[in-house]
């Protein structure tokens, strides 16, 4: 630990010394053998990374052959992928299957109050039991910190015949656990537990009274945490998880698989446009307890099946997803003048209505309408009106969700719908339920202000933060032309000269999630725990399905590019090759680790990590940070060195170097 803060320190001097990143932009590499450096550029826009197997499969097959086959993600064999993806089997379930089996607070909270069955299930009954007790202990504290509250603002309470109120006997506060008081769980259990075959240790946990499984909890350390589990099958290690806490779960194996398939996925430039797609249809992670379980569906049905596809096919699939519905609240528009208001007016009037705030349906929303048009389609300069925004929130009304707690699907409720014809963008929509929607999301699919828009958003993503805007017309062009088939777009992209210009080249800031997935391809790593990169990203400022506003997160490198994210980067850079992060490992080649002089060490590590090359100011700044490796002759009298140390010495030295250049400027374009 002491080696690493002394690197972390160093680095910040490195970092706040280099050159700013558009000085660099151009540079040529100096690294002998470089690939061809248009399989480079192709690789760093259009995967999340070169690496070796990616640049030979490149240089067998050719640019077009490569970017070609990449446009068939179901014709490229992705088995070593989908064997990781297998630790979570829980993802491929139906959203209310997945609601059933890890239940979500709202459904534990239904179940506390008899409103949802328990399920049958004895597993099941064990893990809503349990989050049920959670739940009702918590709710008791609150009402006992509320009665203590009470209590102290000016009420002594009743006195009883023992001298004490009623208040304080209720809110008698429990005495701290120190570790002097703390009681101490006998180790033998622990063993004892974790001696069990998965299946029975799962079966005695269940079974354990609460106050003694939390001090099981309490007294696992780190080793015995990862014991725990380590052994057990993809579902029994879910169902421990579960236990601990469902939405957790669900929220963590859904960022994981997500950084797994852009680290190891042969499928690249899906998993690209997969990142891509679901950003610019950006859906809230926290919206509501329900969120992340929609969005395990959202990003396994709506969006990756349809990043390489049809537009329209995409506008259309989101529009109807619900978790689309729900995070910008179209699940709860209702026409003023529907049914459903109408009956609500009409009660009212008669004084029937018991509950008005419960029972009355909520008004019009604009929340979709607004950004359908100001983000999914025809942007902010669209030529779209307030009206407009207006008269499409009612073409939207009664697109809802049927039992969104119970994780149902997208419904089109008739009563909820306002009746009329609407008028968008001069155009004239009849009357027609449903198909209102349909017809008002082909009308923008085929726009070419949406044609203009997404490919504005496509050139900023994969050429450059300020486009020429020859480029974007004729991508423009290509998606009018071809009905907004997104494979024709971006063959257009890549066969432009603009893609390939010198100016283009290098220039491209890496996003935080492209950092940390590009970094773990550079240097080989194997991930086994994902959770050290998804803290990175929330250093780093882009956790993953989290961006609050509709707009996603920037493409651009002016929302990334300061002295504290860069620093953050290199901190990340130190920790990764340094095999910090538990669960993580970086590989290096046995070539590598050869005792060797500081300067052909930093070549090597160069050349497989930064095939482009860096500058010679960045390379001098490296090697002045770095620690080199004892060599030269010994002398007769000295004691031989011994080849372990020297070989621990030479692999603390390629580690940090290899730190520093994922860390350097060149590392952190594309």
């Amino acid at each position: 630990m002491s080696e690493l803060r002394r690197l972390l320190a160093c680095s910040l001097v490195f970092v706040l010394n280099l050159p700013s990143l558009p000085a660099q932009v151009g540079q040529q590499s100096t690294v002998s053998n470089a690939p061809d450096p248009r399989a480079l550029h192709l690789l760093s826009r259009f995967s999340f990374g070169p690496t070796p197997e990616d640049l030979a499969m490149v240089r067998k097959t050719g640019v077009d052959a490569w970017f070609e086959q990449q446009l068939h993600p179901d014709r490229i064999p992705d088995e070593a992928l989908n064997t990781r993806l297998a630790e979570y089997p829980a993802l491929s379930l139906p959203v209310d299957q997945l609601l059933y089996r890890f239940p979500s607070g709202a459904e534990i909270r239904q179940a506390a109050k008899e409103r949802r069955p328990i399920p049958n299930d004895p597993v099941l009954d064990a893990i809503y039991r349990r989050h049920i007790a959670l739940y009702e202990e918590k709710q008791a504290k609150k009402a006992d910190n509320k009665t203590e509250t009470t209590g102290m603002a000016g009420t002594a309470g009743t006195v009883g015949q023992t001298g004490m109120s009623k208040q304080t006997v209720v809110a008698m506060p429990t005495p701290p656990v120190t570790d002097s008081n703390r009681p101490r769980f006998d180790d033998l259990l622990v063993r004892s537990t974790l001696a069990l075959q998965p299946a029975q240790r799962i079966d005695h946990i269940f079974a354990m009274p609460p106050a003694e499984y939390e001090q099981l909890r309490a007294n696992l350390k780190g080793p015995q945490k990862a014991k725990l589990t380590e052994d057990m099958t993809p579902q029994q290690r879910e169902l421990l998880l579960d236990y601990e806490n469902p939405t957790r779960t669900v929220v963590e194996e859904l960022q994981s698989q997500r950084l797994l398939r852009d680290i190891y996925s042969s499928r690249q430039l899906q998993e690209v446009m997969t990142t891509f797609w679901l950003n610019h249809f950006n859906v809230y992670l926290h919206k509501n307890d329900e969120a992340p379980y929609f969005l395990v569906s959202y990003e396994r049905d709506v969006i990756r099946p349809h990043a390489l596809g049809n537009f329209e096919d995409l506008l259309v699939a989101t529009a109807t997803s619900p978790a689309m519905m729900l995070y910008l609240d179209n699940a709860t528009s209702t026409g003023p003048d529907s049914q459903a208001a109408e009956k609500q007016k009409l009660r009212a009037a008669q004084g029937r209505q018991a509950n008005p705030k419960k029972a009355t349906p909520p008004g019009l929303n604009e929340n979709y309408a607004r950004e359908l048009m100001e983000l999914h389609t025809l942007g902010v300069n669209g030529g779209y009106s307030q009206k407009d925004v207006t008269e499409v929130a009612k073409v939207f009304t009664g697109w809802t969700v049927d039992k969104p707690g119970q994780g149902g699907s997208f419904k089109f409720d008739e009563t909820r719908h306002q009746p009329g014809t609407k008028f968008v963008l001069g155009k004239k929509i009849k009357e027609n339920g449903q198909k209102e929607g349909l017809q008002l999301l082909h009308t923008l699919a085929t726009s070419p202000a949406t044609a203009h828009f997404i490919s504005q958003e496509l050139a900023v993503a994969f050429v450059s933060d300020n486009p020429p805007p020859a480029l974007v017309n004729r991508m423009a062009q290509s998606f009018l032309h071809s009905q907004g088939d997104i494979p024709s777009v971006l063959r257009t992209l890549l066969h432009s000269p603009e893609f390939w210009a010198p100016e283009a080249i290098q220039t491209k800031v890496k996003t935080p999630l492209e950092y940390v997935v590009s970094a773990a391809r550079a240097t080989g790593t194997d991930v086994t725990n994902t959770q050290p990169l998804i803290n990175a990203l929330n250093q780093m400022g882009m956790p993953l399905y989290a961006c609050v506003p509709p707009t996603g997160y920037s493409a651009k490198a002016s929302d990334w590019v300061s002295t504290g994210s860069l620093v953050t980067r290199m901190n990340f850079a130190l920790s990764l090759s340094t095999n910090h992060f538990p669960g993580i490992t970086s590989s290096f080649s046995d070539a590598q680790l050869q005792i060797s002089s500081l300067t052909d060490a930093e070549r090597s590590l160069e050349n497989q990590l930064i095939p482009t090359g860096v500058g010679e100011k960045t390379r001098n700044a490296i090697l002045s940070q770095v620690t080199t490796v004892p060599t030269g002759n010994v002398p007769v009298a000295a004691k031989p060195p011994d080849p372990a140390r020297q070989m621990q010495l030479a692999w603390q030295q390629n580690s940090q170097l290899a730190g520093l250049l994922l860390g350097s400027p060149e590392f952190q374009r594309r």
